[in-house]
């Protein structure tokens, strides 16, 4: 730790966000476990990536981007998370149109992946973005150095079925397991870009990212309103539905226990 500590600001976040990033890609490794899945599990899986979706959109992105846009006061939170949110959620609506259009994405499956895995980049963005942050503030403070990594920690494994409900989805739709786990853990990629841009520029980016947060959220939203929901319940409502449960559980016990 002693050594960790003594290091830049800017490196200790690459560190970091290298950890948050390779958790993602173990949790996209898992499509090589098994082979194809039944359909009960296969719908299941789906739910469970929806559920997922959906609390980490409230409790990793939302709530972190009120808690940072109150500084300005509440009327401007309010727009900050309104306009994001809707912004981001337009932002997949047209994506999905422009797809449409073109001959390579006509198959609903292969418009789906795309959507899912520009969703979740989006996601990481950000997250990338709080870990720099947060070793940016440090400035010497063995306390906030402590949070920080704390931080990080907690990323990382919530990264972890994150990257799982890219790949597993993107797998049983007919995607080779290789293919599935390279856009897997491409999603989670940005975070390193991301957390070392957020350490350097810690002034500005921390004005960015309670937009940045909403942004995501909304684009999260959509996708499992417009594909993972419809196509779930369509194949089997129950399995779907415990699925949901079950994610969402997960991540909200991940996002409240680690803080």
């Amino acid at each position: 730790m002693e050594f960790f500590s003594g290091l830049p600001a800017w490196l200790q976040a690459l560190f970091a966000s290298l950890f948050t990033y390779g958790m993602t890609a173990a949790g996209a490794s898992l499509v090589f476990l098994s082979k194809r899945l039944n359909k009960t599990v296969l719908t299941a899986t789906m739910g469970l990536a929806a559920g997922i979706m959906i609390a980490a959109s409230f409790f990793s992105l939302l709530l972190p981007a009120m808690e940072r846009a109150e500084v300005g006061g509440r009327g401007e939170a309010s727009l900050i998370l309104t306009i994001g949110f809707l912004a981001g959620g337009a932002f997949i609506m047209i994506s999905d149109a422009v797809l449409c259009r073109m001959e390579k994405f006509r198959s609903k499956e292969n418009r789906g992946g795309v959507l899912m895995c520009a969703a979740m980049t989006l996601h990481n963005i950000p997250e990338g973005f709080a870990v720099g942050v947060a070793f940016g503030c440090v400035a010497g403070e063995a306390s906030a150095l402590v949070s920080a990594v704390m931080l990080a920690l907690g990323i990382g494994i919530q990264n972890f079925p994150e990257g799982l409900c890219v790949a597993v989805p993107l797998k049983n739709s007919g995607v080779s397991a290789g293919r599935a786990f390279f856009i897997g853990q491409a999603s989670g990629a940005v975070e390193v870009p991301a957390g070392v841009l957020g350490a350097v520029a810690v002034g500005a980016i921390s004005a960015l990212l309670p937009w940045a947060l909403a942004f995501s959220a909304g684009a999260m939203i959509a996708v499992v309103c417009s594909e993972l929901i419809p196509t779930g319940f369509a194949q089997n409502k129950t399995a779907a539905a415990v699925g949901i449960l079950l994610g969402f559980s997960l991540m909200m016990f991940l996002d409240v226990f680690l803080g």
